[in-house]
């Protein structure tokens, strides 16, 4: 048997390992920056140390015995006394007097820097054994790399308690959110039940009875409403279950759900004097991939936001067309009371307020009309003006043929 993972963990799993990642990464660019830095200080002080002793060397001539790791060789002969470690390389070409050429040489398996200067006609050679200098510069290196692997260890542990620390308060916001809703929503389910079964009880009855005040048609359209906030609870609930899946997608007919929104708005919109109809374009092809009932809410969001914001004597279009081979494209246009076009960009975040009209162009309904949509693959956009109306555009991929 499989186990379930909840996904709300697996999201804080991540973001705990993502906090500390960068966590590390940060304090390992800090810690190689400053061996960077420390590597480039001994290096110019080794240079300016090399500099010197060369110089000094060769102002003192043969009257001094050099420092270790040091050789002077001029015409005269060379110091220190003795056989030098390597063979003494032809000068380098100083033609003029107080010519100064600095090489670095292999020379008897060594590094040496060679300094050769000509003074009066006379070419003197110091050579500076690097032997100790290399090692130097080696051992820092090495213990560079060795603090570096420590601090990595150090920080990605560290990184990885502190974001533990940090983040727990967001998972028990989220266990708390869960819960709250699946509370509220086996709350809801038992009223809602009641009250969908007794609207069917009720329109059994109109049915049987001519003299009944109530037709039949509209405890008809009150069984629908139940019906669609019994699959709001029923997908509040589902939402509410860490370890539940995706919802399955199935080919639904957009044009069709139009059509349903349309006229189960259409005694709204009749009493506050607004025109609403659908329009689809010729040969159109609007079936998708998606969720019914998530699609449904969609549409009635976008209707309830273009009735609310549209006048008496006003008019909202919903129209279909396909603008191109693979896409749907679902539009809702109304001539109410608009909104500035910059406030297109923050129209579908959460709690924003709009100023005009009774429905919820800004709020909550339209940040989660955004999040079905994109969930279904699609793409929402608003565009209007002040005083002129509002167009929200929906474009949907075709389902397979």
């Amino acid at each position: 048997m499989t186990a379930v993972v909840d996904p709300e963990a697996r999201v804080l799993r991540r973001t705990r390992r993502t906090i500390a990642g960068q966590i590390a990464v940060v304090i390992t660019l800090v810690v190689l920056a400053a061996g960077g830095i420390s590597y480039w200080v001994l290096l110019s002080g080794q240079h300016d140390e090399v500099d010197r002793t060369l110089n000094t060397t060769l102002a003192r001539g043969l009257s001094v015995t050099p420092p270790g790791c040091v050789y002077l060789v001029t015409p005269a002969g060379h110091a220190p006394s003795g056989p030098l470690p390597f063979a003494v390389p032809p000068p380098a070409p100083v033609p003029h007097d107080g010519d100064v050429v600095t090489q670095e040489l292999s020379l008897g398996g060594g590094t040496y820097t060679m300094r050769t200067v000509n003074r009066g006609g006379q070419v003197s050679q110091v050579f500076m054994d690097e032997y100790y200098l290399i090692a130097d510069r080696e051992q820092l290196v090495l213990g560079l790399a060795v603090a570096e692997l420590a601090v990595l260890l150090v920080a990605v542990l560290s990184g990885y308690l502190l974001a533990g620390r940090a983040i727990r308060p967001l998972g028990e916001a989220l266990r708390r959110q869960r819960t709250f809703v699946a509370d509220a929503s086996h709350e809801l389910r038992a009223p809602l039940t009641r009250l969908h079964t007794r609207t069917q009880l009720m329109a059994r009855r109109a049915q049987g009875s001519a003299s009944s005040p109530v037709s039949p048609q509209d405890l008809d359209a009150l069984v629908d409403g139940t019906r669609e906030l019994g699959e709001v609870v029923d997908d509040l609930l589902l939402s509410a279950q860490a370890a539940c899946d995706r919802p399955s997608l199935q080919p639904v007919e957009l044009g069709l759900l139009a059509e349903q929104a349309v006229a189960a708005e259409a005694v709204r919109a009749g009493d506050r004097r607004v025109r609403i109809c659908v329009h689809r374009s010729p040969g159109l092809a609007d079936v998708v991939p998606g969720v019914p009932t998530a699609l449904r809410r969609v549409l009635s969001a976008l209707l309830d936001n273009a009735i609310g914001h549209t006048p008496p004597g006003g008019s909202i279009e919903v129209s279909l067309a396909n603008p191109d081979d693979r896409h749907v494209e679902l539009r809702v246009q109304d001539t109410g009371t608009g909104f500035a076009q910059r406030d297109a960009e923050r129209l579908f975040e959460r709690f924003a307020h709009g100023t005009n009209g009774e429905g919820r162009r800004f709020g909550l309904g339209l940040a989660l009309v955004h999040e079905v949509v994109t969930g279904h693959g699609g793409t929402i956009a608003a565009a209007g003006a002040p005083g002129v109306g509002a167009t929200f555009t929906l474009r949907f991929t075709r389902a397979a043929q």
